[in-house]
């Protein structure tokens, strides 16, 4: 098994991150770190990692070649040189994973009506009000909306902190090429393998991201990057998905029925739903001091899921983005 590791930057739980993948209990495995740039601080991370785990094959690819819009696609097109084995494991830079977590992920591989493996996710949020509230978008309206789908069948996603793919299945889509230029490269090439009328599967171990956000301004522009990609991907889906905003909605409806009776045992529903989300969703220790956060939180998800309407520009990092009604990006400003 190869694992792919495009990163870009460090943070202060880099080195916890990358270490949760060296001590995997897997017979045979390799592991591939790319950077395009050598003066990235997660160069020492990994030299650090290879000094520690001296039997592991670790491997740094450090290459600037831009292959398309989207870097962290032309990162993985540069790894895809090194890799060796037939079992592929892509994985975002800040994620944390149990050591069974490669021998759960790829098992299902084995079987040939498989494309595609991928995990559910939960965010931990670092210190900070604005990381929580992106952890709490996570939790109680992404993770959960992908459950509810994938208990009535659907299958239309994979996520980009872990995918598990077969080889030969990625060279008959095209390689990471056919995703050069897609800004939601995970669903696309679960898209992609799901036309060849192979399955894919959402995997029963869940793996740990760590959410970091500086600003509310950070916050706001990587959750608009996320509803306006979903948009462009699903868009008559994405138009109806108001109804998923429970709380702003029916204290709308309420406030539009002029505190009408079945207006208010409407709204009544909705936030005692909500609460139990957020107390299934949210550590027992944790559920009272994060429920004053609840109204907060789901009016800037309404607001932003109304304000994703109003242009298709995205931004990724330092680079802004237009987003094409395929899907694909283009570099519109790159700072």
């Amino acid at each position: 098994m190869t694992l792919l590791k495009p990163l870009c930057g460090a943070t202060p739980e880099t080195y916890e991150c990358l270490r949760s993948f060296c001590e995997q209990r897997y017979p045979e495995y390799q592991v591939i770190f790319g950077i395009s740039d050598a003066e990235d601080p997660a160069l020492k991370v990994v030299r650090r990692l290879q000094r520690e785990f001296p039997r592991l094959d670790l491997s740094i690819v450090v290459e600037r070649r831009q292959h398309g819009s989207n870097r962290k696609v032309s990162n993985l097109i540069n790894m895809m040189a090194h890799a060796r084995h037939e079992y592929l494991v892509l994985s975002d830079s800040d994620v944390i994973v149990q050591p069974d977590y490669l021998s759960k992920v790829t098992a299902p591989l084995a079987q040939p009506d498989v494309g595609i493996v991928t995990c559910a996710y939960r965010g931990v949020p670092r210190a900070g009000l604005w990381s929580l509230l992106g952890s709490m978008y996570i939790n109680e309206w992404f993770m959960p909306s992908v459950r509810v789908a994938a208990k009535a069948g659907s299958r239309a996603f994979a996520f980009g902190v872990s995918i598990a793919i077969r080889r030969q299945v990625l060279t008959s889509i095209g390689g990471f090429t056919s995703v050069a230029n897609q800004l939601a490269d995970d669903y696309r090439l679960g898209e992609l393998t799901r036309r060849l009328g192979l399955r894919t599967v959402l995997s029963d171990v869940a793996v740990d991201t760590h959410v970091r956000e500086h600003s509310l301004g950070g916050l706001v522009s990587h959750e608009l990057r996320w509803l306006r990609t979903i948009r462009a991907l699903r868009p008559a889906g994405y138009s109806l998905s108001f109804i998923t905003f429970g709380v702003p909605v029916t204290a709308l409806a309420a406030l539009l029925a002029r505190g009408a009776a079945g207006a208010l045992i409407m709204l009544a529903i909705a936030v005692l739903a909500r609460v139990l989300i957020l107390f299934a969703a949210q550590p027992a220790d944790k559920r009272w001091q994060r429920l004053l956060l609840l109204p907060f939180r789901d009016f800037l998800s309404f607001a932003l899921w109304i304000w994703s309407f109003a242009t298709r520009r995205v931004q990724w990092r330092d680079d802004f983005y237009q987003i094409s009604r395929d899907g694909s990006a283009q570099l519109v400003v790159r700072i």
